[in-house]
């Protein structure tokens, strides 16, 4: 166990949970596969799932780049060197972890693989258990009241649960 001052995790737990519940999904798709609708509906999916995708893309993308122009680690399983409030931090306080959970998701919908939607949920609730927790303590710690009002005026995904 890290000392959670120094490092939030051992194990970067966040791209295991997503890839992991993906390629179960993908599994299950294989041994026991759901049904999907067809012609119009299908791609009317596909469409949204495009968007959806894209959008977790782009979301990741402007979070990496937010990360490197702040001189900041992204690993889950490294310390935070500096507290990011802007760029897609105004939104979210992980915005990593929805993009992940919108690119799986948006994959189901693309490819018409009905268990990556409720992979996407199994991916984000694992990954609030195994690491958001942790890392919010880390930076608390790290960043004290900084944190804390950033925390307070920040949702953890993009709405207050």
């Amino acid at each position: 166990m890290p000392d959670l001052k120094q490092r939030p995790n051992t194990i970067p737990w966040p791209p295991i949970l997503f890839v992991g519940a993906a390629l179960i999904a993908l599994g299950l798709q294989a041994i026991l596969p759901l049904p999907w609708p067809g012609g119009a509906v299908a791609a009317a999916l596909a469409m949204a799932g495009l968007f959806f995708g894209a959008a977790g893309i782009a979301l990741d993308l402007a979070t990496l780049l937010a990360f490197r122009h702040h001189q900041t680690t992204v690993m889950p399983n490294r310390g935070a060197t500096r507290l990011i409030t802007g760029g897609p931090f105004r939104y979210s306080r992980n915005p990593v972890y929805v993009g992940n959970t919108l690119l799986v998701a948006g994959a189901g919908l693309v490819f018409g693989v009905a268990w990556l939607l409720p992979a996407a949920l199994v991916g984000a609730f694992a990954t609030a258990r195994l690491a958001i927790a942790r890392e919010e303590e880390h930076l608390a710690l790290r960043f004290g009241q900084e944190w804390s009002d950033y925390a307070a005026r920040t949702p953890r995904w993009l709405f207050r649960v």
